[in-house]
């Protein structure tokens, strides 16, 4: 399994002060604040929704809280970095004020919306774009010293379906890493987290192929995040909806798990826990 690998991956993050182990993988619960994410049950659109929504992803074993406001799913519309921070701040401060122990990441593209949430009280920056969609993005995360989750991504979520094309995919997403990975550590990030991007800028084969291949990245010898939730490989291979998918989420999870992914970003995080604990009492 993964976990004899040959390649020392980096084994803690620092969010706020308190190191995180992911040596035991961990489950990131997202909250969306926006009114048309593609998985419905993940909208949550009141601070009152928010605090209800992050409470249960607490108690049912969530070590992170990954809070969005701006749809990435295939062809959302554009919104303001004003409508985007005004959506994110209020639930931000409302989580960090009921829930001061709770591990926060913010789901933006966006320096200044990365920056104010910080301020607000958020831990870590998660953005998909790698760094893609604002140049300031590298240079605000070094500054900042926080925790930064690097996807792979082309294009924008408007664009990137016309821009799945690859002579090899894993090959492609690798080289991205490396480039990426070497210019933070020369702004002095510490705590970087690779996600493959699964589902973005990828058709269906192409997802599959990163996930069977996933144990590579650990050459890279940094935390793996796997983001597969719900997500259209899913039900699409499966002829279902994303409300029908969770069997299938669980599986690929699973599979997650055993090629070295260390967090788990999920729309259900109790089910995610349980392919957790089930895999390392195999392990």
């Amino acid at each position: 399994m993964a976990k004899d690998t040959f390649f020392q991956k980096k084994a803690t993050i620092n969010a706020g002060g308190k190191l995180i182990h992911l040596s035991l993988p961990k489950v990131m619960g997202i909250i969306n604040i926006t009114p048309d994410s593609f998985y419905a049950g993940s909208r949550k659109t009141s601070v009152e929704d928010v605090l209800q929504q992050a409470g249960k992803m607490l108690n049912d074993g969530a070590a992170f809280l990954d809070i969005g406001a701006y749809s990435s799913r295939p062809g959302a519309d554009d919104i303001s970095v004003q409508e985007e921070t005004d959506r994110l701040l209020p639930a931000i401060e409302a989580i960090v004020k009921n829930f001061p122990e709770a591990a926060i990441s913010v789901d933006t593209f966006r320096a200044k919306v990365a920056e104010e949430a910080i301020k607000a009280g958020a831990h870590i920056i998660n953005d998909i774009s790698g760094g893609e969609l604002d140049e300031d993005m590298f240079d605000t995360v070094g500054r900042l010293q926080v925790p930064y989750i690097l996807m792979h991504m082309k294009g924008n979520p408007r664009t990137m379906q016309q821009l799945g094309n690859y002579e090899d995919v894993f090959d492609e997403v690798y080289d991205y890493f490396v480039r990426k990975v070497y210019r933070l550590k020369q702004l002095g990030v510490h705590d970087i987290i690779i996600d493959p991007g699964f589902g973005f800028a990828k058709q269906r084969g192409h997802s599959y192929k990163l996930m069977s291949r996933l144990q590579e990245l650990e050459r890279l010898q940094l935390p793996i995040l796997a983001g597969i939730s719900r997500k259209k490989m899913i039900y699409g291979l499966l002829g279902i909806t994303a409300e029908e998918a969770l069997n299938g989420t669980t599986v690929l999870n699973t599979i997650a798990l055993t090629k070295g992914a260390n967090i788990l970003r999920v729309h259900d995080v109790k089910e995610a826990v349980e392919a957790i604990k089930i895999y390392e009492a195999c392990r």
